[in-house]
């Protein structure tokens, strides 16, 4: 059984086809207004679409536009769950009663909901914490208790939206590494600007962008070879697209990349170029020698991290050492060469 959604919302310039298999999390990345809280508004019921069709395990969620009548399932009765960056926990209840609660406003007995509660603490690393209110735990404790009380009330599907972006640098990797154990086997879909949660905890990777799905795959397929530049700029890489040549490919500024093609590439393909900053070489004069790809570019920035510098030209990106850039007395506003061998290029589909 899965999730399968079909939508448009003309009225945010969204359109999307989404779908969660049985026993997946699927992590959906994108920058600011790309549209994942829409996404999540629309299968948890809070949004109605102008057009579209969703259904959850083979019950349809909503129907707008379609040949049959229109459907529309309230949010209250989707069987989904919804997760918060806040825990959004009700104040005036105890830890127990607030994980009970699903259990309870769906029929269960006082004692079978409390011993639902009880199960779903225990699981969460949280039964220490049944008697005390929302107001005396610590964001990663309000949160893991959040994630008890949404699985509490046993959901079809589990939306989780930026769970880690309110929790200090502390609380963070213990809720990932709970949510890693209690995903496992559940379908689910987590918002989220972290690559580290999309490789620790999904199946496979959307990355959406001005409404739309602009990539998705396997999650270290996509980390691996982005085709998109929110992609790539997670996960660290250079990327460049264009068309594919016999010997490269060629950007929509007209200059050519050589590189390591994948089998299959056929010239006038649309394409993709990804290689890492540490496989990029600065120069302020064209260097000769082996085949290398080399762009002239202004440097807008330098980063200083774990004892390198990232060295930044817009898009491009070199990582060398502290005394590469005193050699070259690099600063903002100067032009030098970005040099790549072709071998450290990777070429593929688009």
């Amino acid at each position: 059984m899965s999730l399968e959604l079909t939508v448009r919302l003309p009225s945010r310039g969204f359109e999307a086809d989404f779908s969660v298999a049985d026993g997946e999390t699927v992590a959906v990345l994108g920058p600011n207004g790309a549209g994942k809280s829409t996404l999540l508004g629309l299968i948890s019921g809070l949004l109605r679409p102008a057009w579209g069709r969703a259904q959850l395990d083979g019950n349809v969620l909503f129907s707008a536009g379609q040949r049959q009548p229109d459907r529309w399932v309230p949010a209250h009765a989707r069987g989904v769950g919804l997760l918060a960056q806040e825990p959004l926990l009700f104040p005036h209840l105890s830890v127990k009663a607030n994980v009970a609660y699903g259990p309870r406003s769906r029929g269960a007995s006082r004692a079978a909901a409390d011993q639902t509660a009880r199960h779903w603490l225990a699981e969460l690393d949280a039964t220490e914490l049944a008697g005390r209110r929302p107001a005396e735990l610590s964001g990663g404790q309000g949160q893991r208790v959040a994630v008890a009380r949404a699985l509490a009330a046993e959901p079809a599907l589990l939306l989780l939206d930026e769970p880690m972006s309110a929790l200090d640098i502390t609380a963070a990797p213990a809720l990932r590494r709970l949510l890693r154990r209690v995903l496992a086997g559940r379908k689910a879909v987590i918002v989220t600007h972290e690559p580290l949660d999309a490789l620790l905890l999904a199946h496979r990777v959307v990355v959406m962008d001005g409404g739309r799905i602009v990539e998705q795959g396997p999650v270290r397929e996509v980390f691996a070879r982005p085709r998109s530049s929110f992609a790539a700029g997670m996960t660290g890489l250079n990327l460049v697209t264009g068309t594919a040549t016999e010997s490269g490919l060629t950007d929509a500024d007209g200059v050519h990349w050589s590189g390591d093609a994948e089998a299959g590439l056929r010239p006038g393909d649309l394409a993709a170029a990804a290689f890492r900053p540490a496989s990029v070489a600065l120069f302020t004069d064209l260097p000769a020698g082996s085949p290398r790809n080399a762009v002239a570019a202004t440097v807008t920035e330098l980063v200083p991290h774990g004892g390198l510098v990232t060295v930044r030209a817009g898009w491009l990106a070199a990582e060398v050492t502290p005394a590469a850039v005193s050699d070259l007395s690099l600063a903002p506003g100067d032009r030098v060469h970005f040099v790549v061998k072709a071998a450290e290029v990777s070429i593929y589909p688009r």
